[in-house]
């Protein structure tokens, strides 16, 4: 690539991750709202995120376009190649993310009309944050090409897997205490289910910054504590 050719990439790599962080600040603002429209019983902030994941969808064209743009033209190879390839990855994983946040907003609308479950609106929220919190750092950490702050967002996917794992019995036991509460759970779990794989998709892009950055994939496998699989109801 001579000097040209590469100074007009660098322009064209620059401009798309400036989309990725626009996006990646939209989706960590989706994840934050949805949890307080259910811990706060605010129908109208469901409805916000709801609405807002339109603008989060239409990021997602616009890097994917750019990115097909500069791949057409500038013919990046090895490493320029690498980075492009990476940010389509992350904008895939963010409207992923984004689209699980409306899930969450979508199921408050029908539970604000339900009693609350003991504590579980508190829960979420705080399960909630601790995704957003490795999503703000991932985005970090590929702004800086920051392989050890990426590995410690992707070692921290364990404890929301353990957040989840005490949901899920909590609600099962709700379940069986009170057949009233079967419908309410029903929908709470889902929100948590929505979460934790919210935190197994900003962990995949934790991965793709750890490749981005060194070149290979995590050798060792991804912590993972979701026991959920092998949960058995009490007779």
């Amino acid at each position: 690539m001579n000097d040209h050719i590469s100074a007009a990439y660098d322009r064209d790599l620059e401009s798309i991750q400036t989309l990725i962080v626009k996006m990646g600040g939209l989706v960590e603002e989706a994840i934050l709202k949805a949890a307080k429209s259910l811990a706060e019983r605010d129908v109208e902030l469901a409805e916000e995120v709801r609405k807002a994941d339109a603008s989060i969808d239409a990021l997602e064209r616009r890097i994917n376009d750019d990115s097909a743009r500069t791949i057409a033209l500038r013919a990046p190879v090895s490493k320029d190649l690498r980075a492009i390839l990476t940010v389509l990855r992350l904008a895939a994983s963010l409207e992923r993310i984004g689209d699980y946040a409306k899930n969450i907003a979508k199921r408050t609308s029908v539970l604000v009309e339900m009693n609350p479950v003991n504590g579980s609106d508190v829960a979420l929220r705080r399960m909630a944050r601790e995704v957003q919190s490795m999503l703000k750092d991932t985005l970090d950490a590929y702004i800086r090409a920051d392989a050890v702050l990426a590995e410690d967002v992707r070692q921290r996917d364990q404890e929301v897997d353990q957040m989840y794992n005490a949901l899920f019995r909590e609600f099962l036991t709700f379940m069986m205490e009170d057949p009233r509460n079967i419908t309410a759970c029903m929908h709470l779990h889902f929100m948590a289910k929505n979460i934790e794989r919210m935190g197994d998709l900003t962990t995949n892009m934790a991965e793709q910054v750890i490749y981005l950055v060194t070149g290979a994939m995590p050798e060792d496998a991804r912590p993972k504590d979701d026991k959920t699989a092998y949960v058995t109801t009490p007779h």
